[in-house]
């Protein structure tokens, strides 16, 4: 890299450290329970309904629904709801995920509290390895452990891309191209180990986004940014029956 350039990324890299300020992780319950709509929760269910489903995400700021004032406006109840609507089936929801965690925090923390089997595992992480600098080799060896494991914890396993830092309203224009290459290699690393397994992935690094996505932090999504998302989720979902 030429060292001018070099240069001028760590001093970007620095100005946003010290001036970006995330917003948190909001106040809710981190689990629930959805039913189809139509469906009284309060009714008494009839004998032989089908159990719910197990729907568990795992990951970053993205399943923790930072941007939003409340848990429940961030994408998992409402990807939740969206699987209860299509399967007819009460959808059973639970979150592990920190602000700033990598696909090694998914790895030997979150992963681990996960109980099988389940229905639905999504994984999403990858925006913080590359803010923390993780080489591609180390994101490869990761992506790969954590994909193992999840395809043994359940038969239908979605993968989400990094988020769009590289777009950020908030990061200067540099650090945000510098960003995008980063983001680029790992997005191909990660289709192709997907691929190899049969693990399904969404690409949410590269879609246009809507007017209104960013929260007042301009890293993380606002309510309509994470329904944005949920919808780029739920598209990926192959084995869902197809909205009506």
């Amino acid at each position: 890299m030429n060292p001018l350039r070099r240069m001028l990324l760590l001093s970007e890299a620095a100005w946003a450290r010290s001036t970006v300020k995330l917003d948190p992780e909001p106040e809710g319950e981190r689990s629930g329970l959805v039913h189809p709509k139509g469906v009284d929760a309060h009714m008494p269910s009839d004998e032989g309904e089908a159990a719910p489903l197990r729907f568990v995400a795992v990951g970053d700021s993205l399943v923790a629904a930072c941007g939003v004032d409340s848990q429940e406006l961030g994408m998992v109840p409402a990807i939740a709801q969206q699987i209860a609507d299509r399967t007819g089936r009460p959808v059973h929801w639970r979150t592990h995920a920190k602000l700033g965690a990598t696909m090694r925090r998914v790895r030997h923390r979150f992963l681990p509290e996960v109980d099988g089997p389940v229905d639905v595992l999504l994984l999403c992480a990858g925006s913080n390895d590359i803010m923390a600098r993780r080489g591609e080799e180390e994101w490869e060896s990761e992506l790969s452990a954590v994909l193992d494991r999840a395809i043994e914890l359940s038969p239908r396993v979605l993968l989400s891309s990094a988020g769009q830092p590289h777009n950020s309203p908030r990061l200067p224009r540099a650090l945000r191209q510098h960003l995008r290459g980063k983001i680029d290699r790992q997005t191909e690393i990660s289709k192709r180990l997907c691929a190899e397994r049969g693990v399904a992935y969404a690409d949410v690094a590269h879609v246009d986004l809507v007017e209104g996505f960013w929260a007042g932090d301009g890293f993380h999504p606002s309510a309509q940014g994470y329904a944005f998302a949920t919808r780029c989720l739920v598209d990926a979902m192959e084995w869902l029956p197809k909205a009506s």
